[in-house]
């Protein structure tokens, strides 16, 4: 595409330059890039950046054009707009072609659970013979391929959206499963979407509230991804739920229209029978927590809603491998060894909570907190950490720029307050060494906060990070680098 077609939508004339690409990260152009100066997000606890000041860098780096929101004279065509994150998707989906007219897009929005019913409606789709791709915080997929996922974001920017749409198509996909947040709908990532199918999982009203402000903010953002989808599937339990009905819809959960009854929780996974308008049948989920039943329903919903047939739906939840990072267990005997993504005090009580179940001796923990994230949450991991493990060590977790050790003392601080014991060890690699030396046989150790996460950020580097390769160096260590694992 030429710089002409690109910028023609929004009227101004430009060369007929080709365009390579477009982003506004300035440190990811190149020469035939346009670059879009998005102003930064302001955030409680930082000065946000503002792409207008690396305007010049994108130009040393070969940008043949630029996008705006201030009053500049530039050597290169200037495209001045209100709202440079919203132009920014605009230009995406043009660049690439439209790719989502192409294809059948099912999102899912939660509080808690978008990875995994993401996931496993992706995996419903593929068992049940409708190629789709995936989209999602744990990883993409292209059909059967897998890949790393782009980023830290759970939705990455616009125009990656709109090129992972964009193969999709050329992939011969039908569908693409995407995993939305609520970040990627009040940021624009995802502007433009619309969906066959939009399923929103859960809601808790204290999360992200450093950058809606408040709970309603944010719902109303979740809310969003209702209102641009053809069907909702919702959980019975959402707050506000009348007002998201005036539309066609498929309701989960307790006195839906699908809905679980008789679960059995067992260390294998998830028993239940599965009640749908299409029919009854037995089910098995091979993961653990009994919250899973929930990501469940809204996957079954979505893939019975698309077209699956129940038989199909039921053999695909039994053959599901579960997704990386969530309740992933690394090792079963002498101890086990389990990760998780649990990054806020909500999701670390079920996690905890559902391991104490199926453990016969001590559950230990190893747990941080994010730099430049609400410090609330600091307060409710140490609470949550010391009623419900036996031990924990507070680590680090994506400090970023701020102090690490005033991160951990707020965490032990919370954890005191409790009566909880613990240790402060703030080498994330040392922390895991250490738990898993005190482990002895019939014990838990359950590693929260990074699950599938492949960076560690600590001040402004992203280190390269893999907690289950770091597990299993630290068992191996211990001479249990060959003793059993799942």
């Amino acid at each position: 595409m030429t710089l002409e077609e690109l910028f023609a939508p929004f009227g101004l004339k430009a060369p007929p330059l080709r365009v390579l690409g477009l982003t506004l990260d300035s440190r990811r152009v190149e020469p035939g890039y346009v670059f879009v100066a998005v102003p930064g997000v302001p955030l409680p606890h930082r000065k946000p950046l503002d792409g207008h000041d690396f305007i010049p860098e994108a130009l040393a780096k070969g940008a043949i054009a630029v996008v705006g929101e201030r009053e500049l004279s530039l050597p290169v065509p200037y495209l001045r707009v209100g709202d440079a994150r919203g132009a920014l998707a605009h230009l995406a989906r043009h660049f690439f072609g439209e790719p989502d007219r192409k294809l059948a897009l099912l999102g899912i929005t939660g509080s808690k659970g978008k990875s995994t019913t993401a996931s496993l409606l992706h995996h419903l789709l593929q068992a049940g013979e409708k190629p789709a791709a995936l989209l999602s915080t744990v990883g993409l997929r292209l059909g059967k391929e897998a890949r790393p996922n782009i980023g830290h974001f759970t939705t990455p920017e616009a125009p990656e959206v709109y090129g992972f749409l964009r193969e999709a198509v050329e992939r011969g996909l039908e569908a693409a499963v995407l995993e939305v947040s609520s970040h990627a709908l009040a940021l624009k990532r995802v502007e433009g979407l619309s969906y066959r199918i939009g399923v929103f999982v859960s809601f808790y009203p204290d999360d992200h509230l450093d950058l809606h402000g408040t709970a309603e903010a944010y719902f109303a953002t979740k809310a969003l991804l209702v209102e641009r989808s053809h069907l909702a599937v919702l959980n019975t339990r959402l707050p506000h739920l009348k007002r998201l009905l005036p539309r066609p819809h498929l309701l989960f959960g307790p006195g839906g229209e699908v809905w679980g009854e008789g679960l059995r929780e067992g260390e294998e996974g998830l028993r239940f029978t599965l009640h749908t308008p299409w029919g009854s049948g037995e089910a098995f989920l091979p993961m653990l927590g009994r919250y899973n039943l929930d990501n469940a329903l809204a996957a079954s919903a979505a893939a019975l809603a698309y077209g699956l047939s129940l038989e199909k739906v039921l053999q695909g939840l039994a053959t599901f491998r579960g997704v990386p990072g969530r309740m992933e267990v690394v090792q079963k005997k002498p101890f086990r060894v389990v990760i998780d993504f649990a990054h806020t005090g909500k999701s670390l009580e079920e996690a905890l909570k559902t391991l104490r179940a199926t453990t016969r001796g001590r559950l230990l923990l190893v747990v941080g907190a994010a730099g430049e994230r609400d410090p609330r949450r600091r307060e409710d991991i140490g609470r949550v950490a010391a009623r419900l493990a036996d031990k924990t060590f507070f680590t680090e977790e994506d400090h970023r720029t701020e102090d690490l050790q005033a991160i951990l003392e707020a965490l032990a601080k919370a954890a005191g307050e409790e009566g909880g014991l613990y240790e402060i060890i703030p080498d994330r690699k040392e922390a895991i060494f250490r738990a898993l030396s005190e482990a002895r046989e019939g014990d838990t150790v359950l590693l929260a906060g990074k699950g599938h996460e492949r960076t560690l950020e600590r001040g402004t580097l992203a280190l390269p990070w893999d907690e289950k390769a770091v597990a299993l160096e630290g068992l191996t260590a211990l001479g249990l680098g060959g003793g059993e694992h799942p």
